[in-house]
C-alpha cells in the first residue's frame, strides 16, 4: 500500500479537525478500507484512527430508544440482550455478519460504511465497473448484482447487511462535521451514484458517523438472509422486516432487501401487500411475490428474484412464529 500519514485523535471534534483534508479517511476496525488500501483501490494520504475515542463506542438504552456508538464492536451489539431481546432483526443481521474475529474488529459504523464489494469497483474498474465507457457488469460476470434499478450504469449491491434493519426498524444517524451536527434518517446515507465521480454515500469526506439512535419498538421485526454457504460469507440476499399489528392483523409494514440495489431496497409493493392482511403463510408468500414485481434482472442473476421472494416471505413467518423451515 502506499505510504500514509497517522493521526489518533482522542476526541469526536479532533477527528473532525484531523480529516479535514483532501485524500484522508477514518479508520475503525480497518476490516474494510486495509484490505482496500492493499489493492490500491483506497489511497489516503492520512489515516485517522478513531477506535480509541470512548465517546464513540457503547449501547446505551433510553426511555425504550436505544443509542449505539458508530465505533461499537458488531460483537458488543450480539451479545446485548436488550438488543436481542427487542431488536431481534438486527440482532440476527449483527450475528451473521463475518466470523467471531471479524465482529470482534468490525463496528457498526465501518459495516453501514463499506464501500461494495463489487468485483469490478475491487479490481480498480471504479464504481460503476466501466472499461473504454462500456459497462463490464452488464456484458460480464454479474450474478451477484442488482436486480433492481437496473437500467442505470450503478449496478452493484449495497454491502452492508445492518443497513437493512436499522432502516426497518426507523433508525436515525448522527453526524458530526466542521459545522456542527446534523441527523439523518439511516436510509439518507445512501445515494445512487449518476457518474463514476460520485459516490453512493452521502456523508461528506469530513464529517464523521458518531452514533445510530434506533426509536422505541412498538411492534415485532426479524430478518432473514439467504447465503452461498452457511460459513463465513456475504448474504446474497438478505430481507428485514418491522411491523405492528392488531392481534394478527398488520397495521403498518416496513421492508427493505439488501443485496438487490445499489442502495438498501425499500418494498413499498411488499407493504402494500401485507397492509390489512392477516400474518399468514399465504398473505405472507404474496407480500414476497410482490416485492419483485419490478425487478429486473440481469444476464446472469435472475435467480436473485426467487430469493428475495423467498427471504421476504421467511422474515415476515419469522415475525410470526411460523418458521416451518427449521422444522425437523
Amino acid at each position: 500500500m502506499n505510504a500514509f500519514e497517522y493521526a489518533g485523535p482522542t476526541s469526536p471534534e479532533l477527528a473532525v479537525k484531523a480529516i479535514g483534508r483532501s485524500g484522508a479517511a477514518f479508520l475503525s476496525g480497518g476490516t474494510d478500507l486495509l484490505n482496500r488500501m492493499k489493492d490500491y483501490v483506497a489511497t489516503p494520504s492520512r489515516v485517522v484512527y478513531i477506535n480509541d475515542i470512548k465517546p464513540l463506542a457503547g449501547v446505551h438504552a433510553s426511555g425504550g430508544a436505544m443509542s449505539i456508538g458508530a465505533a461499537t464492536k458488531l460483537a458488543a451489539i450480539v451479545h446485548d440482550k436488550t438488543i436481542e431481546a427487542h431488536l431481534p432483526a438486527l440482532h440476527r443481521a449483527t450475528a451473521e455478519v463475518g466470523t467471531p474475529q471479524l465482529r470482534h474488529m468490525a463496528t457498526i459504523g465501518g459495516n453501514l460504511l463499506q464501500r461494495p464489494r463489487c468485483w469490478y469497483y475491487r479490481n480498480g474498474f471504479g464504481l460503476l465497473g466501466m472499461k473504454d465507457g462500456k459497462s463490464l457488469v452488464r456484458t460480464g460476470d454479474n450474478r451477484y448484482h442488482a436486480i433492481f434499478l437496473t437500467d442505470g450504469d450503478a449496478l452493484f449491491v449495497n454491502p452492508s447487511s445492518i443497513a437493512a434493519p436499522l432502516i426497518a426498524l426507523g433508525a436515525e444517524a448522527t453526524l458530526l462535521g466542521p459545522k456542527g451536527e446534523r441527523t439523518i434518517a439511516v436510509e439518507k446515507l445512501y445515494q445512487v451514484p449518476k457518474s463514476a465521480a460520485d459516490s453512493e454515500l452521502t456523508i461528506a469526506a469530513d464529517e464523521l458517523l458518531t452514533k445510530v439512535t434506533i426509536p422505541r419498538i412498538r411492534g415485532k421485526n426479524a430478518t432473514y438472509e439467504i447465503r452461498q454457504k452457511r460459513a463465513y460469507d456475504w448474504p446474497i440476499v438478505l430481507a428485514s422486516a418491522a411491523l405492528e399489528l392488531d392481534g394478527s392483523k398488520v397495521t403498518s409494514a416496513k421492508i427493505i432487501l439488501a443485496g438487490v440495489a445499489p442502495i438498501p431496497w425499500r418494498s413499498e409493493e411488499a407493504e402494500a401487500a401485507i397492509v390489512g392482511k392477516e400474518l399468514t403463510t399465504e398473505s405472507a408468500e404474496a407480500a414476497g411475490a410482490a416485492a419483485v414485481s419490478k425487478a429486473k434482472p440481469l444476464s446472469m442473476n435472475a435467480y436473485k428474484v426467487t430469493l428475495a421472494k423467498v427471504a421476504v416471505k421467511r422474515a415476515l413467518l419469522t415475525i410470526a412464529g411460523k418458521k416451518y423451515w427449521e422444522e425437523a
